[in-house]
């Protein structure tokens, strides 16, 4: 296949990306290896990234230029094809470090999957060693004003031996950065196709207009398509992936999963060195130290348990394609939430929260999962007593001097969860809990 940089379809309205030479991971090994590498450099200045909204494109040049962008790719192809457990757990170092570096590669691994299941044997060769030789893909599929995915305003029509296409999207995740960018659009036929489009190519243009409350980095723009033109060659019936059972819901869903549990494990890593940093106890819990606080160890330490239960019942998704697994795994959360439960409503709560101490001082929670999905994390000051064990709120509409109060995890849910990343540097939202006047 040609260089993109020989392809000379360059754009007044879209210039392509630098395109580097990458090398090809062989195993997972590597690859956990490769994510572990990146997630050091991209953790240095992440939380000034977003705030400041630096698009992170060295830290993108060195997930693909390490391999990573491929670790999906068939055996066959020349890939190494990693396990999907290993693939999850890539996404997961990765968004611990920096949500928007975890977010912005998602949709090409999905697309991956989705060439593999509905594209011709002569489409995933040339796509497949694209990938290999870096070319990234971003994603052009929602539409604004749809009823959903399969509702779709852009068109695609013949003309003469090639494809014109004209439409407009949002929320393109990675197209920014990428080399592809796959365009979603009804045929002639009114069948859904994908169309990978070269960047550069006339009538493309992406707008980084993304102004999302959280992870403000993805650059998940506009793209505007105006009687842009496509090989035959690169336009793949899609639709045909319907036809018979496959897993590119399952995929695409199990990456995301991965993304959200990356972000609270960073979150909750970083509640717990503020705690023990910088928080200042609470002057009636009568301890020297604000991780000293039993409240303080409960809360962490079950929200660790809730982490390690997201984290225990993807991984046997992950490993198991038998149903008779799937039954017991959940099985396993149910009895598990129920022992949790019925803790945390026992009569002496510091009982439970003391049995958390010494794991908290560690880093190491108790491996029963209370719930199989993580729910929002909640902040808390320490000392404050809750209505019921574990029971923590946020207040809306007020704002209180860190000097005064501690707001505990620096997060309010897994979606902007790094909003508040930069705590340790920018102390200007500290969200109280319910009832803090209250003893």
């Amino acid at each position: 296949m040609s260089s993109l940089a020989d392809a000379n379809v360059q754009s007044d309205l879209d210039i392509a990306p630098l395109l580097l030479p990458a090398q090809v991971l062989r195993n997972d090994a590597q690859a956990i290896k490769a994510a572990h590498e990146l997630a050091q450099v991209a953790r240095v200045q992440a939380a000034r990234r977003d705030r400041q909204r630096k698009l992170p494109w060295s830290e993108i040049e060195q997930f693909t230029r390490s391999g990573l962008g491929s670790i999906a790719i068939p055996r066959e192809y020349g890939g190494p094809q990693v396990s999907f457990v290993t693939l999850a757990e890539v996404f997961a170092i990765i968004s611990a470090a920096d949500p928007a570096l975890g977010q912005i590669p998602q949709n090409q691994f999905g697309i991956i999957n989705l060439v593999l299941g509905s594209a011709t044997e002569a489409q995933k060769k040339q796509l497949f060693q694209s990938v290999l030789e870096g070319w990234r893909i971003g994603n052009a599929g929602p539409e604004r004003g749809t009823k959903n995915t399969l509702e779709l305003k852009a068109r695609i029509t013949a003309d003469g031996d090639d494809y014109v296409i004209n439409g407009q999207k949002f929320y393109s995740t990675g197209a920014l950065f990428a080399h592809w960018v796959a365009v979603k659009a009804l045929n002639d036929d009114g069948k859904q196709v994908l169309a990978f489009v070269r960047r550069g190519t006339p009538g493309l243009r992406i707008v980084d207009d993304w102004s999302g409350f959280g992870q403000r980095t993805t650059a998940s723009g506009t793209i505007l398509l105006n009687n842009v033109r496509v090989e035959s060659s690169l336009v793949v019936d899609n639709w045909k992936i319907n036809e018979k059972p496959n897993t590119q819901g399952a995929v695409s869903q199990l990456i995301q999963a991965a993304i959200d549990a990356g972000i609270a494990r960073g979150a909750i890593d970083d509640a717990i060195e503020f705690v023990k940093t910088r928080a200042r106890p609470w002057i009636d819990a009568k301890v020297e130290r604000a991780s000293d606080d039993l409240y303080v160890i409960a809360d962490i330490g079950k929200l660790k348990i809730e982490l390690h239960a997201a984290e225990a019942f993807a991984a046997q998704g992950r490993a198991s394609a038998g149903s008779g697994a799937r039954r017991t795994a959940h099985r396993r959360v149910r009895r598990t939430r129920l022992d949790c439960r019925g803790r945390g409503q026992s009569a002496d709560h510091r009982d439970l929260a003391a049995g958390q101490r010494k794991a908290f001082r560690t880093g190491r929670q108790p491996r029963n999962p209370r719930r199989i999905q993580p729910r929002p994390p909640l902040a808390q000051r320490p000392g404050a007593h809750p209505a019921r064990p574990g029971a923590l709120e946020i207040s809306r509409g007020r704002r209180l001097s860190p000097q005064r109060y501690f707001a505990g995890p620096p997060f309010l849910d897994l979606t902007t969860a790094h909003f508040l990343k930069g705590i340790g540097e920018n102390h200007d939202f500290f969200p109280p809990r319910r009832g803090h006047h209250q003893r």
